[in-house]
């Protein structure tokens, strides 16, 4: 019983040692921000700003040679030589559905069935996920809870990433359902190997019917008001009254054109388009149908043999410069632990042509546009939500991406993590060594 009792004792104690810190406490006093370079997240750069934020919200963005606050009751953080961001947003995550993917009691991303938008995402996201506390430090504050699987996957919800529970982390709850396209052509083996061809997919006509098939019934009992109950179809009213977006995700040319026609047929209002690899092959038409995409992980090889080398890299800006609305979204491998990257990948699109602003906003005011929440969010604005981030240097470059503060809604929150402790155990103990 004794030995029950310390084992009992021990696994209670190691596990208070690793979890996530304690939310941090609501604004209090007027915070001050002087002599930093704002980088305002709408194309817009301020040498030598003050930004001011009072309550959560941001009270003062300007030139500190053209303003004088009165600071007497603020807290004054002096940051001349570093650069104040609008904190990143990272759309189409499953931040907190997973945490240990071999664990299978930890991971909510995926439900059984094939159309689901009466699945919410957001009731499964863990609060207390180690790794969405190790997006902070990069400043990654928001992001996108998106689930997987089936043809309609569910129903993702924005969130900040500093909140005792799920209720608390939310910024916009149930903002869209996720579509995923069938794809027109399919590999002929094994999808890991690069040898093999593509076949057309014989089902693919059947498999655009079925959608369709689902959409109309949703649409005709959006109008009805039927009493009977289906969930399934009450969760799918929000798409036509324009409420939720429709997040269509697919990549070949033809199959975005059938998306664009699949929108027109059903007069749908907010359909993005996700991955979207060949989406520059149809810009015009995507501006056309006003649609936005949200490019996949751009750290990525070409698809095809005769694709440029650069393709992946250089698709963010050949987009933006047909005139898409475009913003960087990092599903595929070990997803959840590349988000913190999202940073580095807007740097990677700015190294290869983008204007280092605009590749910003593809992680800031674009990406808050295309998940409908740029009246809160995105840039640095008087009136907007305080959630922001201060560096030592380009927080696009990993040398220089060196957090000393982090904001959200005012809350000055935490930059430490699981990854954090270690580094500093460590760095102790060899040390000792020397």
């Amino acid at each position: 019983m004794t030995k029950l009792y310390i084992t009992l004792c021990t696994l209670f104690f190691s596990l208070l040692s690793v979890a996530q810190q304690t939310p941090a406490p609501a604004q209090e006093q007027e915070i001050i921000i002087v002599g930093a370079t704002a980088h305002i997240g709408n194309g817009e750069v301020i040498e030598n700003a003050v930004i001011a934020f009072k309550d959560g919200k941001i009270t003062e963005v300007a030139s500190a040679s053209e303003k004088n606050l009165d600071a007497s009751n603020a807290k004054v953080i002096y940051a001349e030589g570093k650069h104040v961001y609008p904190g990143f947003i990272a759309p189409n995550s499953t931040l907190g559905l997973v945490e240990v993917d071999a664990v299978r009691a930890s991971d909510d991303e995926d439900e059984i069935g094939s159309f689901l938008p009466h699945i919410r995402s957001i009731i499964a996201y863990n609060t207390e996920s180690k790794i969405v506390e190790s997006m902070r430090p990069n400043g990654v504050l928001l992001a996108q809870v998106t689930p997987r699987g089936g043809r309609i996957s569910g129903t993702s919800s924005v969130v900040q990433l500093d909140a005792w529970n799920w209720e608390d982390a939310i910024v916009k709850e149930d903002d869209g359902i996720h579509l995923n396209w069938p794809n027109r052509f399919v590999k002929k083996g094994a999808w890991y190997d690069p040898k093999v061809g593509y076949k057309a997919d014989e089902k693919y006509d059947e498999k655009v019917q079925e959608i369709l098939s689902f959409f109309k019934q949703a649409k005709a009992f959006s109008k009805e008001g039927s009493s009977a109950l289906n969930i399934p179809l009450e969760a799918m009213k929000g798409v036509f009254s324009g409420e939720k977006t429709v997040f269509i995700h697919v990549d070949a040319e033809k199959d975005i054109l059938d998306v664009l026609h699949f929108k027109t047929e059903m007069q749908l209002g907010n359909v993005v388009i996700v991955g979207g690899k060949y989406a520059h092959q149809v810009a015009d038409e995507l501006v056309k149908h006003e649609v936005p995409v949200l490019v996949g992980r751009v750290h990525a090889t070409p698809e095809a043999d005769d694709d440029d080398y650069d393709l992946p890299y250089k698709l963010p800006r050949l987009l933006h410069e047909a005139g898409v609305l475009v913003g960087l979204e990092n599903s595929g491998q070990m997803e959840r632990m590349n988000a913190r990257n999202l940073p580095f990948y807007a740097g990677t699109v700015a190294a290869h042509g983008l204007n280092k602003e605009t590749a910003l906003q593809l992680i800031t005011l674009n990406a808050a546009k295309i998940l409908g929440v740029d009246q809160n969010l995105g840039s640095l604005e008087v009136g907007k939500d305080a959630t922001l981030f201060i560096s030592e240097g380009d927080a696009l470059d990993m040398m220089g991406n060196v957090l000393t503060h982090a904001f959200i809604n005012g809350r000055e929150v935490s930059l430490e993590t699981h990854q954090t402790r270690l580094y500093e155990r460590y760095k102790e103990k060899y040390a000792e060594q020397e």
